[in-house]
């Protein structure tokens, strides 16, 4: 099984299983002498865990400490420009509540897929195609945030829950996410309407259902000129990115598909917003707007009550999302260093 690595230049590996002993990542490409904040580390990895319960999230009952370990690439508190190996150790596994699935497939999972096309996969919490996968990904966009820190300090990504099921951030509400502190809302969905999402969510976690939903992403204060024209268009990369988060099924840039429906005398005519501060495939250093929707919880009916499980992807993808983000700005960034002489 190929395929475990992303980006150009800023290049993450990610490894190991859902519950093996540990799981972790090889950060390759991130230059030397940029300050390593443990405590950055650390905040970003609690926001990402389940179990969290000082939290205000519904989340998944596996409580796991998510400490990471660095193996290299640090020295005096700085990177030395080597490999960065990181891993975090798995505490909390049940593998027992997975016996069952070992030939007989949870609908709407990979299990059959996994094990069909490789021959022979690692049954036990769902393996690589787990949502615990992620932490390798969180650990890799932390130290980008760090790197982007030093060489563009002004750079903010913010992520938030803009619709959970039925429920959707009003317009007025989406326009002060900027100023909200987004983890202290239920599900991190911030709105007046916070409390009846968590009950949306408690409820359907003792009944076995589980809802979608949409996440938001927002880059204030990006550099401009990162993306190149024609593969490797930033929109392209993030898009990539976010698509490769389990049970996301769709991207958009600004507008997105209500384009679809606006004349071309209206759109280009609009204010700038309606690009998503990117143009050809570059960014403007405008603010940029994202937008990826995700599927129900796989997970349903006894399944779920018998497992532990999210029954609602959003909540706990957010933090991901941002770390993707992170890590496509960090390849880019690098990336545009070398496009003039």
């Amino acid at each position: 099984m190929s395929a475990n690595q992303f980006g150009s230049r800023f290049v993450v590996t990610s490894f190991g299983e859902s519950h093996g002993v540990a799981l972790g990542v090889v950060i390759d490409g991130c230059p030397a002498g940029v300050t390593f904040s443990q405590a950055l580390l650390e905040k970003e990895m609690i926001r990402r865990r389940p179990g969290h319960h000082g939290s205000n999230q519904v989340v998944s009952g596996r409580n796991e400490a998510d400490m990471p370990e660095v193996l290299s690439g640090i020295f005096d508190g700085k990177t030395l420009g080597t490999p960065i190996a990181m891993i975090v150790r798995n505490q909390d596994a049940r593998s027992q509540d997975y016996a069952r699935i070992q030939n007989a497939p949870r609908g709407g999972h990979a299990d059959d897929m996994w094990k069909n096309k490789f021959g022979h996969s690692d049954h036990r919490g769902g393996g690589r195609s787990s949502g615990r996968e992620t932490v390798a990904r969180v650990m890799a966009g932390s130290v980008a945030r760090m790197m982007m820190a030093e060489v563009s300090a002004p750079t903010k990504v913010i992520g938030y829950a803009s619709q959970i099921g039925p429920f959707q951030l009003t317009q007025e509400e989406r326009a002060q996410v900027a100023d909200k502190d987004i983890d202290s809302f239920q599900a991190r969905f911030p709105s007046a309407r916070q409390n009846e999402v968590a009950e949306l969510l408690k409820t359907a976690q003792e009944n076995g259902e589980s809802h979608g939903g949409i996440a938001e992403i927002l880059i204030q204060n990006p550099p401009a000129y990162l993306g190149q024209p024609v593969f490797h268009k930033l929109k392209s990369d993030l898009a990539q990115a976010f698509l490769s988060v389990g049970a996301a099924n769709g991207f958009e840039l600004g507008l997105g598909f209500e384009s679809a429906s606006v004349k071309g005398t209206n759109f280009h005519q609009s204010s700038q917003d309606v690009y998503g501060g990117i143009r050809g495939g570059i960014s403007t250093g405008e603010s940029i707007l994202l937008r990826v929707s995700f599927k129900p919880t796989s997970s349903i009916l006894d399944v779920a009550k018998k497992g532990r499980h999210d029954p609602c992807i959003v909540t706990r993808a957010i933090p991901v999302l941002e770390s993707m983000t992170w890590l496509v700005l960090a390849d880019h960034y690098l990336w545009a260093k070398t496009d003039r002489i």
